[in-house]
């Protein structure tokens, strides 16, 4: 049960104080076990009835839940056998992206996850899921690897954006992103991109150039984030309820527009509540997407993608 609650999750926090009360007696009474068990109902009715209504700002509050899982979470679920791949043969390695090797129901994945912390300690080590300009070639070099054994690739974004400090500036971080999507879309193997949590900038698209574009129920995906968007047009951060409702980052707007391909469902109350439901629900989907695209000849990979990308945006002319 997760033990952190989002402003709007308050009235579930109260049901399940009560529920954790009744629960730590020694010896609950039968009027206890009914009380229980009613009390778990009304949660589940609450929760349904909260999470039926959510606005696009309260999807990007639960795109940053801190108990929401992660890349390794996945991805250590999909392949037990995972055999993770550091350092981009230039510089070092980058801990804020997840590379590597493994079986996923009976073929051989190269997995590239972006990784957030749990505390304060692990994600000053994982730079928050920002990647720097290594980290972005250690992707590439993963990816460049699975095209040379036929491997298909799956990406797990869920950053807010690349990192952007001087030393990365330095070291060529705008160059990196651009080669990425470059490399990207010649890639001759397919490439399904999921987006766990936050999608945010070049960034997320750095690893972000694919076949299929999944997102989960509660994430959000945007040229940029909603505070930074409330900061530029409205000179204030603190509109950014305003901007997410501008930017509709959401994957119903997504789904509108072509970006998304494919919304993966959350389990009642979010994939904080509930990993391994969430964790089976996109697993099935990636296998059916695999499944398609390895029907594709490595030759028209490139073709396929400019025309997806092609279809995303449109102008007329005047005279």
């Amino acid at each position: 049960m997760s033990n952190y609650y989002l402003e709007f999750e308050t009235p579930i926090r109260v049901l399940d104080d009560q529920i954790i009360e009744l629960e730590s007696s020694n010896d609950p009474s039968k009027d206890d076990l009914r009380s229980i068990a009613k009390l778990k109902e009304s949660r589940s009715e609450k929760i349904e009835k909260i999470y039926s209504t959510l606005s696009r700002w309260q999807r990007v509050q639960l795109a940053r839940h801190p108990n929401r899982p992660h890349s390794l979470d996945y991805i250590q679920y999909f392949s037990p056998d995972f055999i993770e791949l550091h350092g981009d043969r230039h510089f070092m390695d980058d801990p804020a992206v997840i590379t590597g090797i493994g079986h996923f129901e009976n073929r051989k994945v190269a997995f590239i996850g972006q990784q957030k912390g749990r505390n304060t300690k692990e994600n000053l080590y994982r730079n928050f899921g920002m990647m720097r300009p290594e980290g972005y070639r250690k992707a590439l070099r993963v990816m460049k690897l699975a095209e040379k054994f036929g491997l298909p690739v799956i990406t797990f974004m869920d950053t807010i954006g690349a990192y952007p400090g001087i030393g990365a500036e330095e070291r060529g971080q705008g160059e990196a992103i651009a080669r990425n999507l470059l490399e990207m879309s010649g890639l001759r193997v397919p490439i399904v991109g999921v987006v766990i949590g936050e999608g945010a900038s070049g960034g997320a698209l750095g690893i972000g150039v694919c076949d299929r574009m999944l997102m989960l129920e509660n994430t959000w995906y945007s040229v940029i984030s909603p505070e930074g968007c409330a900061s530029i047009l409205f000179r204030d951060a603190k509109r950014a309820e305003d901007a997410a409702e501008a930017l509709k980052p959401t994957p119903k707007d997504l789904m509108e527009v072509g970006i998304c391909d494919r919304i993966v469902d959350e389990p009642n109350g979010g994939a904080h509540r509930n990993f391994i439901d969430t964790a089976e629900s996109l697993k099935s989907v990636l296998v059916d997407e695999l499944h398609q695209l390895e029907k594709i000849e490595p030759n028209n990979f490139l073709n396929n993608r400019i025309q997806k990308y092609d279809k995303l945006g449109y102008f007329t002319e005047t005279p």
